[in-house]
């Protein structure tokens, strides 16, 4: 039987007659001698279609509507290019996305700005720009605003709204309940829909909703519409992102299709047929397309095995943020029979860096190389120093080429901002 590993991994990864996976059409020992280890792996092609599947099942069912990345799942410019190269917007949420979006070539009439905290510069950078869109969660946002846009000028928002939707996911990572520092109650939005109604420098072109990250059942996702629905008729419904991406074995979120499908059933109930929707995948869009590859460093049989590898929380801080699962084998070794449970640890000087707990493997030996699947998502994103560590590479596989869009960090670059 295939490796169970396979399930999570791009579509096309395999595994040679040694036991060795391949991704990309590229062997990963072959990666791990070329780019070092860390690394974050991306299957380029899983990463283009999985964008051209979040498209066609939109605007094939509702020709008025516009995906947009949400570039923080993975704010790398060579991801956010994938994305505009295949007619994909960008969701963006501080400046220095925005600057890595305009990098990556993207229109900025097709750039929506997000932010519980924005700051003035943020703001001047997104006007200097003339972002399409500007997601105000706050009064403060539109102080600031209508400071900064030109007299003849008015820059398009949108209102973020709390719909009053409890997601079943982890609470670090919910957005749509009542007490969120994300967005206004109803009331509040109203009130602050009538100011920039009057505005001679905004233009109140919609309503904004998010329930949450990583949510498996897409009804929860569309609840959203109705409460967007009850604060009138506009232009344009922002219906957020959500859908949760699969980690490990035993979960499997809905589809695109059935997600999207959820969606517009509920919009085709409550809103304006000739709307405009939008949607903003982040996670779901990017997750399944990576796997970081990792080394050995040591292995420890006592009260418990732990098998510790080069990076840790410094590359990937999901599980200590949220208990994230994930699943992992050794690259080279996947013919081999899983006869040992370890615990995999990270590097960092701190007892939360475990990265899985359990794991079966083959019996594991320093120097071998684990790959964990499905790391495509806000691991490059919150990437750290601790501990003096060098935020790893990310490398495109394609058709058996191979190429680093962010290379590893150096030494001095560390510190590169001393004075």
């Amino acid at each position: 039987m295939p490796h169970p590993l396979l399930e999570l991994l791009p579509a096309g990864a395999e595994i040679d007659d040694d036991g060795t996976l391949r991704i990309g059409g590229c062997r990963v020992d072959d990666l791990a001698r070329e780019f070092g280890t860390p690394a974050i792996i991306v299957d380029e092609e899983s990463l283009r279609a999985r964008a051209r599947e979040y498209r066609t099942a939109l605007t094939s069912r509702w020709p008025h509507a516009r995906v947009v990345f949400a570039s923080k799942a993975f704010p790398a410019t060579a991801v956010q290019r994938v994305m505009v190269e295949e007619g994909i917007g960008l969701d963006v949420a501080g400046g220095g996305e925005i600057l890595s979006a305009l990098r990556a070539g993207v229109d900025p009439a097709l750039l929506v700005m997000h932010g519980n905290a924005k700051t003035t510069e943020e703001l001047r950078i997104a006007v200097d720009a003339g972002l399409g869109l500007v997601v105000v969660d706050n009064a403060d946002d539109v102080d600031r605003l209508e400071r900064l846009v030109p007299e003849g000028r008015r820059q398009g928002v949108l209102v973020r709204v709390i719909p009053e939707v409890e997601s079943s996911t982890h609470p670090h990572v919910q957005t749509g309940q009542v007490g969120s520092k994300f967005g206004l109650t109803a009331a509040a939005a109203r009130a602050l829909i009538t100011r920039i109604e009057a505005s001679p420098r905004l233009e109140m072109r919609g309503v904004h909703a998010h329930v949450g990250s990583q949510v498996m059942d897409p009804a929860e996702l569309a609840a959203a519409v109705a409460p967007l629905a009850a604060l009138g008729t506009f232009p344009v419904y922002d219906l957020g992102g959500g859908l949760g991406a699969r980690y490990t074995y035993d979960e499997h979120p809905a589809s695109v299709d059935a997600y999207v499908e959820a969606l517009l059933a509920a919009a085709r109930e409550h809103l304006p047929a000739d709307a405009e929707l939008i949607i903003e995948p982040g996670r779901s869009m990017v997750n399944g397309s990576a796997l970081t590859l990792y080394t050995v460093t040591t292995v420890k049989r006592d009260a418990r095995t732990f098998v510790a590898v080069d990076g840790g929380m410094g590359d990937n801080l999901e599980v200590a943020l949220f208990q994230q699962r994930y699943e992992a084998a050794l690259a080279t070794r996947l013919g081999e029979d899983a006869v040992e449970d370890v615990v995999v640890v990270g590097r960092h000087c701190e007892s939360g860096d475990v990265l899985i707990d359990p794991l079966r493997l083959p019996a594991p030996r320093v120097d071998d190389l684990l790959a964990v699947a499905a790391t495509g998502a806000y691991t490059h994103t919150m990437a750290n120093n601790y501990n003096g560590y060098r935020r790893p590479p990310v490398v495109f596989v394609r058709d058996g080429s191979a190429k680093a869009v962010i290379r590893r960090e150096t030494w001095d670059d560390l510190f590169d901002r001393d004075l």
